[in-house]
């Protein structure tokens, strides 16, 4: 198969960006001809190699697909280009006695529009303008809503600092973990997780602090602690509910505890979630396990190791990699409340001279926590900050 990439100005890629799937090389040279002023045109002959297109690059404003070509038809590339990329705006070009395999791309590959064939060159360049006029409506809106939840995630998680201190530093560090071990098995994009990890301990919102101290340092529990405790990841689920577009962080929370083996096979997004579920597990296992150790030497991957069978080998496999690279030592410095600097990173729980927990090691610097810090009278602080020297 053949795929390519219309060669021009140097702001090609300013331009909306258009792929177009036909087994037919002179169909497609002659619709790069007709384009390729107003447009970045990237052309392939098989649903296959568009795919490949799809997902190595997610620039991509509309596909056009050829109804009959071998192997994999237009409406089955089409449905499989919607879960690899769902911004991309979608059409399909088709003949008349296409209208069964027609209907059944629109219902499955949620189309925006289908041409019939022959296509005139006028009808084809006003239904790209409109498809990329589309896509500028969607991916605005998605902007938008990202906003939105970005916001509500942020609200909820400086509830969560205030609340609940020990699970917040618990939260940042198993965030810390999952994204490191994403990049390690290169996975590029990283927000769901990042969220799923940091909701992983926001039931704790609801737990009393003098409970949430007690587990701090592995006291015991009376039986309605322990229920209270058991009730937190419910009341995550709660939480979560209520704000949109998170039902794949909702679906990976669901499964951490005890996540299914993942299936090369499955859709896209369940093996996104699945993935992540298996990410969480590790990421909070090693949380855990670095919380109470005593022996500094003992690398928690090899706990796990020793527990192998609970775990999906790829993920250990990379966490065992990630910690035979850390350095012997951490060099920590000692700072005064005037020299904190957003970005850093507290080598140790601050806490205040009454013994409260404020904030937990491993946590990230921030405008919001600066500024409640200068808020505190004077001389409330038991000792320095130690921050992480970068």
């Amino acid at each position: 198969c053949r795929m390519t990439a219309v060669a021009g100005h140097p702001l090609t890629r300013t331009r909306p960006r258009v792929l177009f799937v036909d087994d037919e090389p002179e169909v497609l040279d002659a619709v790069a001809v007709n384009l390729r002023r107003n447009y970045d045109v990237v052309t392939a002959t098989s649903g296959a190699a568009a795919l490949e297109h799809l997902e190595a690059e997610a620039d991509f404003a509309v596909v056009v697909s050829d109804m009959r070509m071998p192997k994999m038809d237009g409406a089955t590339f089409l449905a499989l280009a919607r879960e690899v990329s769902p911004d991309v705006v979608r059409m399909l070009l088709t003949g008349h006695s296409d209208i069964d395999a027609t209907i059944k791309a629109v219902n499955h590959g949620q189309l925006f529009r289908f041409l019939t064939k022959p296509c005139a060159k006028e009808t084809l360049v006003h239904a790209i303008e409109c498809a990329v006029a589309q896509h500028r409506l969607i991916t605005g809106e998605r902007v938008l809503l990202e906003q939105t939840l970005n916001g509500s995630i942020k609200m909820l998680f400086e509830i969560l600092a205030i609340t609940s201190p020990a699970a917040f530093g618990r939260a940042h560090q198993i965030k810390t973990r999952v994204l490191q071990l994403a990049r390690q098995l290169g996975v590029l994009d990283t927000w769901q997780l990042e969220i799923a990890a940091l909701s992983s301990q926001l039931g704790f919102i609801v737990v009393p602090h003098e409970v949430c101290e007690k587990l701090e340092h592995k006291l015991p529990l009376t039986d309605d602690e322990q229920r209270m405790v058991a009730r937190a990841p419910a009341m995550t689920e709660q939480l979560l509910a209520n704000i949109p577009r998170l039902e794949n962080v909702r679906a990976m929370l669901a499964l951490h505890v005890h996540p299914p083996p993942r299936r090369a096979n499955a859709e896209p997004a369940v093996q996104r979630i699945e993935l992540g579920a298996h990410l969480l597990r590790v990421a909070i296992d090693i949380e855990a396990f670095e919380s109470t150790r005593d022996d500094r030497s003992t690398s928690p991957v090899s706990t796990l190791l020793a527990r192998a069978d609970l775990y999906d080998r790829e993920v250990l496999e990379a966490a065992e990699d990630l910690y035979s690279k850390r350095p012997a030592h951490v060099v920590v410095k000692a700072v005064q409340t005037g020299a904190l600097v957003c970005g850093m990173v507290l080598a140790e729980d601050v806490r205040l001279i009454n013994g409260t927990l404020l904030v937990a090691r491993g946590y990230e610097v921030t405008p919001h926590f600066i500024e409640r810090i200068n808020n505190f009278p004077p001389g409330v602080f038991a000792g320095e900050f130690r921050v992480i020297s970068s």
